[in-house]
């Protein structure tokens, strides 16, 4: 067997992940897979490495050793002025000195022979840098070096590996190994040479295989856009983005569970082909998409789907390599002539893979001070920022990420912005208001209900948010200083009550289901339809027929990428009710049909010309009776479209259908007709029914109810207020609303009761355990199969349920 040590080229189909010492991390990945993974069908350019054997022969042979050790003798990478001297002049060196001809005449040749491959006469590569201490723990040099693009002739390859050689001095990787205690002459840089995939004439991007935002690994992640990939690696663009289901993926499914279509304004692509050209100069340039490309994705879905299967293989192979589970990294180009995927990079994800979820934070303030405004506490956490004063919906762009929204009152129109602020304050509403709902399912905190926060607050001052007692919530003048305590998680008690969780945002649910759960108990439909969709579907259903100009362009704008606009509206719910099925698969989730009442529906584009005005929009036009109705029956046929696509498409069979404010068993079933004649029949594939108790009507009628569904969902904001005759959006009223009151619980026993005797499922999805303690107990003490509540309660909940269990001895 050759020794790999003594030779200054290498291809790629001479080295594997064991040979980091000789080639570096990226190359020997990438010869791992031109080895192993081409031969199953994975398209991976060849190639030849430089290695890091050459770079140290050159930089010894030339004398260049004991210059840098003097360069660096008084280094100080704190002062940027010394690392930027100190770095140039070991650059400019290295690039000023000859590399030596044995060196050079083997590039030469190799570079020959790779043109050949391809059946040109001078082929165009990418000049990659590659460090041989990528395999050590904690180092991550991506970024650090150069990579060179479109270059072409032998004269330009050389300049290049010599330039990509004087990058291991770049002042970033100087400084970086500083910082990681690396030893300067412990690293050698190998350098790749690639033949270039013609992305520039089509499309590129990077791929991983877990969820870099929370680390849930049951995904792939895929961002896409025009042209050659540094412009996605460098984030110099918005990509599009999809994520892809693995598991049901692996069993045969399309499982494309997010399609986002990014701005993608500009692009690189070849600014010449001349092989006279200087290295590093010309051989890129960005130029602007064009309107066109910007507002259609860039990978159909059998694109997404191939990558997404080479991304499992990629995985696959590596984890079995290394004993243990190794989610991927990678970088894959299409060619734009031949219509060709390539993975063109990959390598372990260090960042998300590496977290470990098996805690959880607790907040106290460590100052006293008095709060300048006091209301009601949702969620459990402090965060400062300024203050943002949104009376007004059309002045929601003006808000900026990372501020304090504070307002009157907010709805799903708000969500948009809710999702970048860190923390929330509204003048009105409860518990179980939008703002309240919203933040829990963000994980941000908001007072909520202070009645004067408008007066008291200003557009830019700096406060603090405290909501960290869980009852009252507290609003500071400055930044306040407190500490977090993490508590362990691994050890929580089980617990015969199911404890399961409510979810509406799909963007909070991958990082939510690291909290122990049995699954969701509601996921509501109207997050996903307020801020993914935007739009009324009866104006996606009538779009040819809308007259104002205005109203067209305005969903045309919402809907990108889609000529069909009733197609947008299935896929568009598909996937937000998709990525919560995954992030809690394969336990169940109950997915609430859409439940906005009138005055809600009409805030979506195009609503106004659907809705009627309702004195009383709690108790109208809502839940199943929109259903069957002939003027929303289209639309609620498009519900039953995108659970089909959930269930077949994607294979998500733990979905499970909840229909809500039904007020008669006769409606009901009108509402599993309209579902059978859309392919959605409770019973068929495990397909299950589940129907909201939360009339009066539901109970005292629950055999005929429980006749034709699987089962109740009680829920306890509408259940109290039908049962004491108020509206719970009306502030005279609210403080009468309580899930305590005798009457309530009575309900509420005789539903659970009936549901025991009958063999059904019946749940819990209100907030009152939350917020009582005592009705927590009373729901265990009655036997509840499942308690569904929001992420910020579920882990004292868990521990107040076991306690309540062990006294009952259940």
């Amino acid at each position: 067997m050759e020794n790999k040590d003594k030779k200054f080229i290498l291809w790629f189909d001479q080295v594997g992940i064991a040979d980091v010492a000789s080639v570096g991390g990226k190359n020997a990945s990438l010869g791992e897979m031109y080895t192993t993974l081409v031969p199953k069908g994975i398209r991976v350019p060849n190639g030849f490495i430089v290695t890091a054997y050459a770079y140290r022969y050159f930089i010894e042979k030339e004398g260049l050793l004991s210059f840098i050790e003097e360069t660096l003798k008084d280094l100080d990478t704190k002062d940027i002025k010394n690392l930027q001297k100190k770095g140039k002049a070991i650059r400019e060196k290295i690039i000023a000195s000859n590399v030596p001809d044995e060196i050079e005449k083997e590039i030469a040749e190799a570079y020959k022979n790779l043109s050949s491959a391809y059946q040109m006469e001078e082929t165009d590569t990418a000049v990659r840098s590659s460090a041989t201490a990528e395999d050590l723990p904690g180092a991550s040099f991506a970024g650090e070096h150069e990579t060179y693009l479109n270059v072409v002739g032998e004269k330009n390859i050389l300049k290049s590996v010599k330039m990509a050689m004087a990058s291991l001095w770049n002042d970033r990787a100087i400084s970086y190994r500083v910082d990681k205690g690396f030893n300067h002459f412990d690293v050698a840089l190998s350098v790749g040479v690639q033949k270039m995939v013609r992305s520039d004439k089509g499309s590129s991007g990077v791929m991983f295989t877990i969820d870099t935002e929370s680390g849930f690994k049951d995904v792939v992640e895929i961002d896409a856009s025009w042209g050659l990939g540094e412009m996605v690696v460098q984030g110099k663009v918005t990509p599009d983005s999809y994520l892809i289901f693995k598991p049901t993926l692996n069993q045969g499914f399309r499982s494309i569970v997010k399609k986002s279509i990014g701005s993608k304004e500009n692009k690189m692509i070849y600014a010449s082909t001349s092989s006279t050209r200087a290295a590093g100069s010309g051989l890129v340039k960005e130029v602007e998409v064009t309107e066109k490309e910007r507002n259609i994705f860039v990978l159909n879905n059998e694109e997404i789907l191939t990558l997404s299967r080479w991304a499992l293989e990629i995985e696959k192979h590596y984890t079995e390599k290394a004993g243990k589970e190794m989610p991927m990294d990678m970088e894959w180009a299409k060619d734009g002539i031949t219509g060709e995927l390539f993975i063109v990079q990959a390598r372990p994800e260090t960042v998300q893979s590496e977290k470990k979820h098996n805690s959880i934070t607790e907040y106290k303030l460590t100052t006293k001070e008095e709060p300048i405004v006091v209301g009601i506490a949702v969620g459990t956490k402090i965060a400062s920022g300024n203050a943002h004063i949104i009376t007004d919906v059309k002045k929601l762009n003006e808000f900026q990420k990372g501020e304090i929204l504070v307002t009157e009152i907010t709805d799903p129109d708000w969500e948009p912005i809710m999702k970048i602020a860190s923390a929330i304050i509204t003048e009105k509403g409860g518990r179980t208001s939008h703002a309240a709902i919203v933040s829990r399912e963000l994980g941000i905190p908001a007072v909520v209900g202070t009645g004067d926060a408008l007066s008291k607050l200003k557009t830019g001052q700096m406060i603090t948010v405290d909501t960290s007692s869980g009852t009252s919530g507290n609003v500071f003048d400055g930044k306040l200083e407190w500490q977090e305590e993490v508590h362990d998680i691994t050890s929580l008690p089980d617990t015969k009550t199911k404890v399961c969780m409510n979810i509406g945002s799909p963007e909070s649910a991958f990082m939510n289901s690291f909290i122990p759960n049995k699954g969701v108990g509601l996921a509501r439909e109207e997050f996903i339809i307020a801020s993914s969709i935007k739009v009324h579907p009866n104006a996606l259903l009538n779009f040819e027929n809308i007259k104002s100009k205005s109203l067209k362009n305005k969903i045309e704008e919402a809907t990108l990428g889609y000529e069909n606009k009733v197609d947008f509206y299935v896929d568009k719910l598909a996937e937000g009710i998709g990525q919560i099925c995954a992030a809690f698969y394969p336990n169940d989730v109950i997915v609430r049909f859409s439940d906005f009442k009138t005055n809600e529906y009409a805030t979506l584009l195009g609503g106004e010309e659907y809705e009627p005005k309702e004195e009383n929009p709690m108790l109208g036009w809502r839940g199943a009776s929109r259903y069957y109705d002939p003027k929303f029956r289209e639309a609620f046929k498009l519900e039953c479209k995108a659970f089909k696509k959930v269930r077949d498409d994607f294979g998500l069979k733990n979905i499970v259908a909840l229909v809500p404010f039904c007020r008669t068993p006769e409606e009901g079933q009108k509402v599993l007709d309209i579902m059978k004649e859309e392919g959605l029949e409770k019973g068929i594939d495990g397909f299950k029914v589940y129907v909201m108790c939360e009339i009066p009507a539901n109970v005292l009628r629950a055999d005929e109810f429980l006749d034709i569904f699987d089962g109740f969902s009680i829920g306890s904001n509408d259940l109290a207020q039908l049962t004491l005759g108020l509206d719970r959006d009306s502030g005279i009223v609210a403080h009468i609303s309580n899930e305590n009151d005798p009457a309530v619980k009575n309900l509420v026993s005789q539903a659970i009761a009936k549901c025991r005797e009958r063999g059904k499922y019946i749940g819990f999805c209100g907030q009152a355990p939350s917020d009582y303690p005592d009705f927590t107990r009373f729901l265990v003490s009655n036997n509840i199969e499942a308690i569904s509540l929001n992420p910020d309660s579920i882990i004292p909940m868990i521990l107040a349920i076991a306690e309540e269990e062990k006294k009952q001895n259940l």
